[in-house]
């Protein structure tokens, strides 16, 4: 059993404008044992670079990367397949990957490749996923996309990260209902990962442990 915890592997994708290397700096403020002792993090960047001003310019150095672009409303998007495209490959080439984690955009990103999954739209080959943990996820909202990719809950063991302060929150809330029996943890900030202490710290190990422990049977 320890030799496959160590070889699991969990893939990161990071919110929009930023890069992989900023989402392992996001995370790194949370326990490392939570993760360095079970999984191997993948933190790729973004297919496309930032068309525009990054908000973590002057807090974290370039370059800075996009999954893919979208209109003021996040109902039209822009190089959404090649995006998928690319995913797909990265995790065939890079895999097999026992769950995904992600940041806003990434983290809306990762619960579409799910739920695509899970209507056979992607990813035949790949083994299930057993894990999610989203922070400041939000669906996609056109119908198209939503009719395939929400048409049934899916059935993944999920983690959801929602701030009181979030302009997301209730996109991320909405989320959270797409999946089967979600956790979802409530923390004071804004559209951050956020800091643990004491009590969130408790409720993540313990949702840790409901998606890792029940995901191994």
């Amino acid at each position: 059993m320890e030799g496959q915890n160590q070889n699991m592997k969990i893939l990161c994708l990071h919110g929009f404008r930023t890069s992989g290397k900023f989402l392992q700096k996001q995370i790194s403020k949370w326990d490392p044992s939570l993760f360095l002792h079970h999984f191997q993090m993948d933190f790729p960047d973004g297919l496309f670079s930032a068309g525009g001003k990054s908000d973590i310019e002057g807090i974290f150095p370039p370059p800075y990367f996009e999954w893919f672009q979208f209109n003021k409303e996040f109902t039209e998007y822009t190089n959404l397949e090649e995006c998928i495209s690319h995913l797909c490959q990265y995790i065939t080439h890079n895999g097999p990957f026992h769950g995904l984690l992600g940041f806003s955009q990434g983290a809306t990103l990762g619960a579409l490749l799910l739920g695509y999954k899970a209507q056979g739209k992607v990813l035949k080959e790949h083994p299930p996923f057993k894990m999610f943990v989203s922070i400041s996820g939000s669906k996609f909202r056109e119908p198209s996309i939503c009719e395939v990719a929400y048409k049934d809950k899916i059935n993944v063991k999920s983690v959801h990260f929602i701030g009181a302060k979030d302009w997301l929150k209730l996109p991320s809330e909405d989320l959270a209902t797409a999946f089967h029996d979600p956790l979802i943890i409530r923390h004071p900030q804004g559209h951050t990962v956020p800091h643990l202490g004491t009590y969130l710290n408790a409720r993540f190990c313990f949702a840790f442990s409901y998606t890792v422990l029940d995901s191994y049977f």
